[in-house]
């Protein structure tokens, strides 16, 4: 289930939706890293976390569902916002170095046709970086805010997801320790709560932050390319030899 941009826009200008920017977004930069010179898209509703990297990337666009809505970004000049359908972007192949997605996979009725567009559309070697609701967490649980819609995720059924679509997970985070409440204490504290969270490595974080490599080729078990090699053996015809009959019998 989508979430109306409307609402979105909504959350991220209260307190709360400022702390979880401030958080995740310090995650997302980490594994961002350098975009100088860099093509760079956010999918979903992304834009919150598309601010730092705009004037750095040589460029950056802004990608919206269908079902969700699109807002204008940047607020000033030549617009980066467009509405798409994810699963078919107007984007020709190998177009992009760094795909960030974030209120998206949890809200599409197909993750798999996803994921698989944007393999289409990053370069070999091209990096994704996921933010998705951790299922165990307190914020998948409560819909007063966004990641509490849609299909959250165990770290495994996140993993599965990547490498079933080609993509080969190498840093994995989990953000949103504080607890997902419009409280002044609750909110004074967001850092503290990240700080113990991340430290003791607590299992109800808000949201899985994963950061993968695009695959060129999918692995080949070695035991199934025998086993197919065997397979092939046993099943070829093998030719026999046919006497030939002599003319008045023996």
């Amino acid at each position: 289930m989508s979430v109306d941009v409307t609402d979105l826009r909504a959350f991220y200008a209260s307190p709360l939706g400022a702390v979880a920017q401030r958080l995740v977004g310090r995650t997302v930069h980490r594994m961002l890293g350098s975009v100088s010179g860099l093509r760079v898209m956010g999918l979903g509703y992304a834009v919150p976390y598309l601010g730092p990297v705009r004037h750095a990337a040589e460029r950056t666009l802004a990608f919206m569902p269908a079902t969700q809505g699109v807002t204008n970004w940047p607020g000033s000049g030549r617009s980066a916002s467009c509405l798409v359908d994810p699963t078919m972007m107007p984007l020709p192949d190998s177009a992009l170095d760094r795909v960030l997605l974030i209120h998206a996979i949890e809200a599409v009725e197909s993750p798999a046709e996803l994921m698989q567009e944007v393999w289409r559309v990053l370069t070999p070697g091209g990096r994704l970086i996921v933010a998705v609701p951790n299922r165990r967490g307190l914020w998948a649980r409560r819909d007063a805010t966004p990641f509490g819609h849609g299909q959250p995720y165990s770290r495994s059924q996140l993993g599965r997801l990547m490498r079933d679509t080609l993509f080969s997970p190498e840093d994995w985070a989990e953000t949103l320790y504080v607890p997902p409440v419009e409280g002044w204490l609750t909110l004074r504290t967001a850092s503290a709560w990240e700080r113990v969270g991340t430290g003791l490595s607590l299992p109800f974080a808000g949201l899985h932050v994963v950061e993968a490599t695009k695959q060129l080729h999918r692995p080949v078990a070695v035991q199934a390319r025998r086993a197919a090699r065997l397979g092939a053996r046993v099943l070829a015809p093998v030719p026999v030899p046919v006497p030939t009959p002599v003319p008045g019998g023996a």
